[in-house]
């Protein structure tokens, strides 16, 4: 006779996977909707089914996994995925009659771009249970390649053959200026005059600093940045408020120009065409939302 093994759950698992890929137990617990005494119980479970391996190293307030801890995540994240294969083909044999669609999106998409076709996927299908996660460019990448999301819509791709991405959107860039700006009004203003500007830019790892930055190195300019912000509303406040200029896409500034809180400043090789994009892994297989809102959102590109 078979001898029976103390196998780990599946929840112990996708709770100690939440874990490493937040970096935090008390991150975990939020993301999970449990107290961090669960969650921290629930590991030390996982760790006593393992014959009490330990699976992280603590040091200070930091904590790292152990060597066994990293194999572990290595098949835990393959076994999920699995499952999450598994579960999907269930839900083709279901058809749109229920399901859930995962988005990522960065935060400018995720805003300005997303909700319109989310609204219209909700009013065709009112059963399909739908999350949308509006992160920075580097986590979108992150939450696809992990599995914690079915498509993303991002300014900027991998090219790497893991990822189909389509393109879905115009995304321009603008350069804007309060309208008492020096240089409001000029035409034709050089790019090189804007290495005298101080800059308000989004932080690491947005696709709109990365844009920015290339932009400026393309043609020798340096920016000086005086404020990093994490997000578009509170940089338009800043740039309203004089404290510099910024570059931003032209989705974001529907109110302050017709308002006139904010202007565009005409400057050579400006607006900047950019795309934004809807991407899953290549060899990731759609669920029927995830085709559906794909198709609904392509046809929806004006």
């Amino acid at each position: 006779m078979m001898e029976r093994v103390n196998y780990p759950t599946l929840h112990q698992l996708f709770i100690f996977i939440t874990v490493v890929e937040q970096r935090s137990f008390s991150k975990a617990a939020d993301v999970l909707y449990l107290s961090q005494p669960s969650v921290s119980m629930q590991v030390q479970k996982l760790e006593d089914t393992l014959r009490g391996v330990s699976l992280f190293e603590q040091t200070g307030r930091k904590f790292s996994l152990t060597e066994a801890g990293e194999e572990l995540y290595r098949y835990a994240r393959r076994i999920l995925n699995q499952m999450d294969e598994a579960m999907l083909v269930i839900e083709e044999l279901q058809g749109m009659d229920r399901g859930r669609l995962r988005i990522a999106a960065d935060t400018t998409a995720g805003v300005y771009v997303v909700p319109a076709i989310l609204g219209e996927f909700k009013r065709r299908y009112p059963q399909i249970k739908i999350s949308l996660q509006v992160v920075n460019r580097a986590s979108v990448q992150e939450q696809l390649f992990s599995h914690q999301a079915d498509l993303a819509v991002m300014g900027h791709t991998l090219e790497t053959p893991e990822l189909t991405a389509l393109p879905l959107r115009s995304n321009k860039l603008v350069v804007i200026a309060d309208p008492s700006h020096r240089l409001a009004g000029r035409k034709a203003i050089p790019v090189e005059e804007l290495g005298k500007e101080t800059f308000i830019v989004r932080e690491s790892g947005s696709g709109t600093r990365a844009s920015t930055e290339k932009i400026f190195a393309q043609h020798g300019v340096e920016i000086q940045i005086v404020m990093e912000l994490s997000n578009n509303g509170a940089i338009k406040q800043a740039v309203a408020a004089g404290i510099g200029v910024a570059v931003i896409s032209l989705a974001t500034l529907e109110l302050e120009l017709a308002s006139s809180k904010l202007i565009t400043l005409d400057v050579q090789g400006f607006p900047v065409e950019r795309q934004w994009y809807l991407a899953h892994l290549e060899r990731k297989r759609l669920s029927p939302p995830s085709r559906a809102f794909l198709d609904l959102a392509l046809s929806m590109r004006g």
